[in-house]
């Protein structure tokens, strides 16, 4: 009994702290028309801490996005556009030597910032990637000899461009691990197309007002951590995780050849965050398995390797990943 009442109590706090997340959808959708998923998932990002890489073709408003969710934030925010002749001193800064003072003085790069948009992170070579996978995984930067902690919050949101692959570097598996969730925009529809063509021949584009803090969004983080996760809701997540390595286990024989590799441990980790994340978003204090079906797409999408097999055969990682939703048993 004692731990319904907890859950309660947690549950009408949670709905009281997280009113922001109307305010900054109501800000958002000044600016952006539709793509209600895309803002749900940058929402899931800012609150669980986790990077994001969003997949889609070009004009689907993915730069906008992140820009305008900066925006409500006082928080700083940098652009970096990513070309193959980039340097990793483009990003994280360099030494450069000052003959008045006659010493190597740290010029810090763009990297340094609470929010960064990498934009078509697939066009820089290796070493630029490599230099960014440090920012992301440490957050920290090592210039020299001398490492330094990036802000908090330190958000990456990359985009990549499905349809171009000539000239790109595609992103190597350990690095594609790092982001917690890869969200695929797809096109508006109709209705909302004809709405983002009559805002955009308007004589002035609205914009986004700042309405939260940066200790607002670590305040949002530490809340978010206490949404409350059942036992089975974790047998649950552990259970889809298991199906990616080991489908025939869970009866799914038809992906034995299929699947080269399963979802890494940190998978389990990022679907069980991003879940509470979701749940904050709606504004519940525990998790239902909903929430872990919303998301999985995102957090697992990228985190299953296919066979050549599945590739001739025309195969997803959506296909393999709803399939075991609809396999795996629901608590």
């Amino acid at each position: 009994m004692a731990e319904f009442v907890d859950i309660k109590e947690l549950n009408d706090r949670i709905q009281r702290e997280s009113s922001f997340v109307d305010m900054i959808t109501m800000e958002m959708n000044k600016v952006i028309v539709g793509q209600k998923y895309m803002v749900e998932r940058l929402l899931v990002g800012l609150l669980s801490n986790g990077h994001i890489l969003l997949e889609g073709v070009p004009g689907l408003a993915k730069t906008l996005a992140i820009k305008s969710l900066a925006q409500t934030m006082k928080a700083d925010f940098n652009r970096i556009q990513f070309t193959p002749d980039l340097l990793p001193a483009d990003l994280v800064g360099t030494l450069i030597y000052s003959q008045k003072n006659e010493e190597f003085i740290v010029r810090k790069g763009p990297i340094f910032s609470n929010f960064i948009l990498a934009d078509e992170i697939n066009r820089a070579p290796a070493k630029v990637q490599s230099a960014l996978l440090e920012a992301m995984q440490e957050r920290q930067i090592t210039i020299g000899d001398e490492t330094y902690k990036l802000d908090d919050p330190f958000l990456v949101l990359a985009t990549q461009n499905p349809i171009e692959q000539e000239g790109t570097y595609p992103l190597p598996e350990a690095q594609v691990d790092r982001f917690m969730l890869k969200v695929v925009i797809t096109y508006p529809s109709k209705e909302e197309e004809k709405a983002i063509m009559r805002q955009n021949l308007e004589k002035s584009f609205p914009n986004t007002n700042p309405i939260l803090s940066k200790e607002d969004i670590i305040k949002a983080r530490n809340i978010t951590k206490e949404v409350y996760l059942d036992e089975k809701i974790e047998r649950y997540i552990t259970d889809i995780v298991f199906a990616t390595r080991f489908p025939s286990e869970y009866k799914l024989d038809k992906f034995n050849g299929l699947i080269n590799y399963g979802a890494s441990p940190r998978g389990s980790i990022n679907l069980a965050i991003a879940a509470k994340a979701y749940a904050f978003i709606k504004r519940r204090g525990y998790v239902i398995p909903e929430d872990v079906r919303a998301i999985c797409n995102d957090v697992l999408r990228h985190r299953i390797g296919l066979t050549y097999e599945a590739e001739a055969e025309n195969i997803t990682t959506e296909e393999i990943i709803n399939e075991i939703l609809n396999t795996v048993e629901v608590p």
